[in-house]
């Protein structure tokens, strides 16, 4: 029971875990700042939370489907029009702050850009700071600036530090070696994850594509190490 808690591995390297935090660091000032330079130091500290939540995602998982830049702008903007909305409607209390964030929810649901720091900037627009307020439908200005601003760095900074980004929705398997293409006709394809994942209900931050190249890769590490034994018996 206990075991089920422990924190699975991470594969990824110390130097890309600094290469993420670099980037993330780097994206979250310059948002903010800039941010600040056009609508006030408060109302872009007033963001830096949620922004920072989505640095994490463009940065470190910059492969997930959560990190793509339909999901943040997209996501900021659904979260913001909910949240100022019901803010309008229902008031600043905490009780519309959650609501907001559930009705952001499903709005993200709906247009495919599902992004979790879109939850935290409708809550955090809801229960704004005064100068926030004050702007009353014009917030929508330094949310959507700020999340232009994280998605510009993200484009840059990953793909200058040799990381693919954005990911496309139908990108085409890049790694798997040219000696072993998908030839059995029941070999397990991109459109048969996807039934799968559709299947199942849930949500999973990975596309098929990915999945289908993992697939893959693993099935040929399989073969090498089937064919390594065989040598090793034979010798």
């Amino acid at each position: 029971m206990l075991a089920r808690w422990l924190p699975a591995a991470i594969n990824t390297r110390p130097s890309e875990w600094s290469r993420a935090a670099i980037g993330m660091a780097f994206g979250t000032l310059l948002s903010v700042w800039l941010c600040g330079q056009v609508f006030g130091i408060e109302v872009a500290q007033h963001l830096i939370g949620p922004l920072g939540a989505s640095a994490v995602l463009l940065f470190a998982v910059s492969s997930g489907a959560l990190a793509q830049p339909w999901s943040i702008l997209g996501g900021y903007f659904s979260a913001a029009v909910v949240a100022l909305l019901v803010a309008h409607v229902l008031g600043r209390t905490l009780t519309s702050a959650c609501l907001a964030a559930g009705m952001a929810l499903v709005l993200m649901c709906w247009l495919r850009c599902l992004h979790p720091p879109a939850g935290a900037l409708a809550l955090t627009l809801v229960l704004a700071d005064p100068a926030t307020i004050a702007l009353d439908w014009k917030a929508l200005g330094p949310v959507m600036l700020g999340a232009s601003i994280m998605l510009f760095c993200a484009l840059a900074y990953n793909n200058l530090t040799r990381i693919r980004y954005p990911k496309r929705a139908n990108e085409p398997v890049a790694v798997v070696p040219a000696d072993h293409p998908p030839t059995d006709r029941q070999a397990i394809t991109a459109e048969d994850l996807k039934k799968a994942l559709a299947d199942m209900e849930a949500f999973f931050d990975v596309t098929p594509e990915d999945l289908e190249q993992l697939i893959h890769t693993s099935e040929l590490h399989a073969k090498r190490r089937s064919i390594g034994e065989v040598l090793s018996r034979s010798a």
